[in-house]
């Protein structure tokens, strides 16, 4: 049950000067899809005056970057309504609805009920100041149109939400519930309205996206869903996909990797370490040896294929030695794109129970990673000089490539157009092109 008392400073409602509802998203893709899917409610709502902040809590420090967003928020809007949602809010409404800052603090299921934001502006019971259930009663996932991606060249889908599995650093389960799919129906017509949007890139995202379909009728995996997505939908041009784990990519999943161009040759993989026995104490699902072979069997018959990473530094009871096989893992299975985490408790996570290490080893740790994975991009960026290259423009003069890479683009396109470019030069982390007819 959630908990619900009054707003505080009720003064600051909704609707004293007209401006729009504005959304801050910190964390991940999901986020971002949700923060759109929340714009339209809250525009739908007539909701005005107000500030959302969806919060992230997949590391002790996101949370903290979220505190800092909510008093920049309220510093730089005084009059404001200010919302807080997210993970962060799920997993510890109770510490966000004593911060003098917040009005109201929503939970992961009700942020994305249009009923929300209407009570937030006055229309129906009013909301309390704390809206947050127990997120494992949720038991669908709905599906949810938008409009359009503010400010991206790309669209995200979410088609999956949730996670079953419990790994001993990760308090997301209990932020955002079991695994739940969304049928291929809802997929399709979130899809289609995005194209009729004008968007040329899909990204399907996902708290546990392998995890696709257990829930749903026939169990199908996510790669049969895929096969029938891109089927039904054969304007899609680009389609990428958000974190994989290796050890659940299905054999048709694969197929569709290696040999349908639609798919982006960029895969981001939820790795987490390079030793084994840290792999076992994460209760992480795969093994060293098959984040390597699923590399080396992907580049095998799709050599342009990149990859990137999440990779954890400093986790407890990591000796050098462990450290170092998750600094070779980065050349053993050619990663370049690196998203390194060094380790921060989460309390209530079992590895929040674990011996920890010293703060500046786990910091030097991260920043060795750090450094090996701006040398893997910074050598895979030298590889495309002199390639002609597909781009997706995101903003005048800068688009990415289908691997992930930004480019400076000499020439002239609009914003979400896919264009050709010649690529001239490598500098500063990002690719430099002219686009060509």
């Amino acid at each position: 049950m959630s908990t619900l008392t009054q707003p505080r400073n009720a003064s600051r409602r909704a609707g004293r000067d007209g401006s729009p509802a504005e959304v801050l998203t910190l964390g991940c893709r999901l986020n971002a899809f949700e923060s759109e899917v929340m714009r339209g409610h809250a525009a739908g709502a007539g909701l005005t005056d107000a500030v959302i902040v969806n919060t992230c809590a997949v590391t002790a420090e996101s949370e903290r970057q979220s505190r800092q967003a909510i008093r920049r928020a309220r510093r730089e809007n005084p009059g404001a309504t200010i919302v807080v949602t997210g993970c962060a809010a799920q997993v510890n409404p109770g510490a966000f609805a004593a911060m003098a800052e917040v009005d109201h603090v929503v939970g992961n299921a009700e942020k994305l009920a249009p009923e929300t934001f209407a009570r937030i502006a006055g229309r129906g019971a009013p909301l309390g100041r704390v809206a947050v259930n127990d997120i494992m009663s949720v038991k669908e996932t709905a599906g949810h149109l938008v409009e359009g991606f503010e400010g991206r060249a790309r669209a995200f889908v979410e088609v999956q939400q949730g996670c079953d599995h419990r790994c001993t650093f990760c308090i997301i389960p209990f932020a955002r519930g079991n695994s739940r799919s969304a049928p291929l129906g809802d997929i399709v017509r979130q899809v289609g309205h995005l194209l009729a949007a004008g968007y040329r890139e899909v990204v399907l995202t996902g708290v546990d996206l392998t995890a696709y379909g257990a829930d749903l009728p026939g169990a199908p995996s996510l790669g049969q869903m895929v096969r029938r997505l891109l089927a039904c939908v054969p304007a899609l041009e680009r389609l990428r996909l958000s974190s994989l784990d290796v050890a659940e990519v299905d054999d048709e999943l694969f197929e569709l990797i290696v040999h349908e161009p639609r798919v982006m040759p960029h895969l981001h993989l939820s790795l987490q370490s390079g030793d084994d026995l840290i792999l076992k104490r994460m209760k992480r699902r795969h093994t060293r040896a098959q984040a390597i072979a699923f590399c080396e069997a992907v580049r095998r018959l799709r050599p342009e294929v990149a990859f990137g990473a999440d990779l954890i530094a400093g986790f407890p009871t990591e000796t050098e030695a462990m450290f170092q096989n998750t600094l070779a893992l980065v050349g053993e299975a050619g990663l370049t794109w690196l998203h390194v985490f060094p380790y921060s408790a989460r309390p209530g996570t079992p590895a929040a129970r674990m011996p920890g290490l010293p703060g500046p080893v786990v910091r030097e740790r991260a920043k060795r990673l750090r450094e090996a994975g701006r040398a893997a991009r910074d050598g895979f960026l030298a590889s495309c000089v002199g390639a002609t290259e597909d781009i997706l423009v995101e903003r005048p003069g800068l688009g990415r490539t289908g691997r992930l890479a930004h480019v400076a683009l000499a020439g002239c396109a609009a914003t979400g157009a896919v264009v050709n470019a010649r690529i001239t030069a490598a500098r500063e982390g990002r690719l430099e092109g002219r686009i060509v007819p």
